[in-house]
């Protein structure tokens, strides 16, 4: 794999006020960064050993992997800024009154971890409540093959895809460990899948925003995802130059039950075929390989 694969590092940070304020949020970012990579050390540790899975719904696995990077990370963000909260999959509840809140994913991707599918992360988002925004700083580490995907701070270098067209476009979704059989998404799934080059299926929606937000992935949906799957990766998506909104292309926040992230290209055409399957209007047939080759040459 060539080095400029390996070991890279993809960063986007918000910056929105004065030098004071963007100090801060350096130093947010330079922490979360060192904290994460902590938790990449341990889960590989975890990883080349082998972990047992316990279910904590019908079909929703957890690990000691999971608990044990959540308790690392919250010690370690609590010694470096006490006075913010943290909010965590595996229950951390603390300090939730306070203005910076930290959402942590101490391992997104769990069901591949158990597998030894080696497609998880770390994923870490700072809000800050009182602004509003959908997070000031967000790092989202994938350390098992060596590769850091982090947004900390902003690097010009990192930015999304040019892909145009969907029928072009290489995207990617994700499945729901709960209520999976009333998930009307594999719908969406097959659509997508026959209108474009492919849909991939990775099993962590944090890879998958940071793969849109540095162009591997021209797009991503998703149904029912929580702030510590998001918080980080809608963050690199926008400073990457994408979009993330909801299904009809309206506005996303933390508590939003779906998000859509693009290159900000393909967005309309993916809006537009949300919004006419949704309302069960008869869409456009899958166009045939013949159409696809002569939609493609009348594009040049």
């Amino acid at each position: 794999m060539p080095e400029s694969i390996y070991n890279a590092t993809y960063i986007a940070l918000h910056v929105e006020c004065g030098r004071e304020g963007i100090v801060s949020r350096f130093e947010f970012a330079h922490v979360a960064d060192g904290i994460a990579r902590q938790a990449g050390a341990l889960l590989r540790g975890f990883y080349a050993k082998g972990v047992a899975t316990e279910y904590k719904g019908d079909v929703d696995l957890v690990t000691e992997a999971d608990r044990a990077s959540e308790k690392l990370i919250v010690e370690k963000l609590k010694a470096a800024f006490p006075a913010h909260g943290v909010y965590g999959e595996e229950g951390t509840r603390a300090g939730l009154e306070s203005e910076y809140r930290w959402y942590v994913d101490p391992l997104d991707g769990t069901t591949n971890f158990a597998h030894g599918f080696p497609a998880f992360c770390v994923i870490l988002g700072l809000e800050r409540r009182a602004a509003g925004r959908a997070a000031d700083a967000g790092v989202i580490s994938k350390d098992q093959d060596g590769e850091i995907v982090a947004g900390v701070i902003y690097d010009p270098k990192i930015s999304v895809s040019k892909i145009a067209a969907l029928q072009e476009s290489l995207t990617g979704t994700g499945f729901p460990s709960q209520k999976r059989h009333s998930s009307p998404n594999i719908y969406f799934y097959q659509e997508i899948t026959l209108r474009s080059h492919g849909v991939r299926r990775a099993g962590s929606a944090g890879l998958d925003l940071a793969y849109v937000a540095c162009g591997r992935l021209d797009g991503f949906w998703e149904f029912n995802l929580n702030p510590w799957d998001t918080s980080a990766g809608v963050l690199l998506v926008e400073e990457a130059g994408g979009t993330v909104t909801h299904f009809d292309g309206g506005k996303f926040t933390l508590d939003s039950r779906e998000v859509l992230a693009t290159n900000g290209r393909i967005k309309g055409e993916m809006v537009h075929l949300f919004t006419e399957m949704f309302a069960g209007r008869e869409i456009e047939p899958i166009p045939t390989p013949a159409e696809f080759a002569a939609r493609r040459m009348a594009g040049k």
